[in-house]
């Protein structure tokens, strides 16, 4: 590995230094004013445009180099400018069933599959694992969601597979550091909640209780400051809604009311994350028709359901976005293997499915997912 950096380097030298010459790029250097000699031998504007330009995949072994590259590559700052200068990748991180662990009871034979959380990179479509949560050595919380905030992965909630209880933990994974952090509990018992990130926050709203009472309520989670904060509550309940972002707003879709159990909603309330306000859109979403991890944006603006898209997509339907791009996975009936395909948002009704070839392991049922710049 050590040579794959080194030669990484002396790739991005000669490259950053033709950039550099051509003024094809334009970068404040004045933030890291206080990091000297990045790479000896070479200006300190050099160094860090050669360190920008390293893949994430070779951060790990760079965080060993020395003190002054760990505190840069683990600093918000060099985060904010490889965004800026367009080095960071978007990878998609699933909430999926472990087929290399297979669980097993003495007295009832076979249990449901154990859940961690896939990685899928579709630049590279490469498939890995993230580090498993400390606190679940066996495998994560039943319905557990995820969201992402600044490169980090957020996942909370969900019910314990021995009790079924739920849960309001909270935790955060940073792939600057490949660490998990425990973060503070959800102010409240959630379960089949919205959840959606924007402006570095993380938003949930509706679901229900221990109670099985459908919610109204909804709150941010700050994850650089580990703080929650109350926001104003939805018009309406909403339990197995879905959250989806668009632009500067956070869509609830569906749901349902406690006395109406199983009868989804049409209407949509949007929550507008400037201002804080809640405003309801009717008929927008079939009518009955459960919205639970597919629900994606059309290139019309309009809602679309993942569900039925494809034969193959009838079962286990989860969709995750990646820029314009969805990846979908599902089956077309209970038992049948689950495929994964790409499609484009941006082709509108001419869009077309592409199959996406899955390494051994990761063919199992995904429940939910997210979208992480890292």
């Amino acid at each position: 590995m050590m040579t794959y950096l080194t030669a990484s380097i002396s790739i991005n030298a000669t490259t950053a230094g033709s950039s550099c010459s051509q003024n094809t790029y334009n970068m404040d250097f004045s933030i890291f004013i206080h990091f000297n000699d990045l790479i000896p031998g070479l200006p300190t504007d050099l160094g860090l445009e050669c360190l920008t330009r390293l893949p994430h995949s070779a951060h790990r072994v760079a965080l060993r180099v020395c003190r002054q590259w760990h505190h840069l590559l683990q600093s918000d700052q060099f985060y904010a400018h490889r965004k800026k200068t367009g080095r960071t990748r978007r990878v998609m991180c699933l909430v999926q069933a472990r087929q290399d662990q297979p669980r097993h009871d003495k007295l009832t034979g076979s249990l449901p599959p154990s859940y961690g959380i896939s990685l899928f990179d579709p630049q590279s479509m490469a498939w890995d694992r993230v580090e498993p949560v400390p606190e679940y050595p066996f495998g994560l919380p039943l319905f557990c969601q995820l969201a992402s905030c600044d490169g980090s992965l957020v996942l909370m909630g969900g019910w314990d597979p021995a009790s079924y209880e739920p849960l309001t933990a909270v935790f955060v994974y940073d792939f600057r550091t490949s660490e998990w952090r425990r973060g503070k509990d959800m102010p409240e018992k959630r379960s089949f909640f919205a959840i959606g990130s924007g402006r570095g926050r993380v938003y949930v709203a509706g679901g229900h209780d221990e109670n099985k009472n459908a919610l109204r309520s909804a709150w941010t989670y700050d994850p650089r400051r580990d703080e929650w904060a109350g926001v104003g509550p939805m018009g309406r309940e909403r339990d197995e809604c879905e959250g989806v972002v668009v632009g500067d707003e956070f869509w609830v879709v569906s749901g349902y009311g406690t006395e109406r159990q199983g009868m989804f909603d049409g209407s949509v309330e949007v929550l507008d994350l400037g201002s804080g306000q809640w405003r309801e859109v009717n008929g927008v979403w079939e009518e009955g028709r459960c919205p639970r991890s597919c629900v994606g944006v059309g290139k019309d603006g309009k809602l679309v359901n993942f569900r039925g898209l494809d034969p193959g997509l009838k079962v286990g339907v989860c969709g995750v976005a990646i820029g314009s791009n969805v990846v979908l996975s599902g089956s077309e009936y209970e038992e049948a293997a689950h495929g994964f395909y790409l499609v484009d948002m941006e082709e509108g009704q001419n869009r077309k499915l592409k199959s996406i070839s899955v390494a051994e392991g990761f063919s199992g049922l995904v429940q939910s997912g997210c979208c992480v710049e890292i």
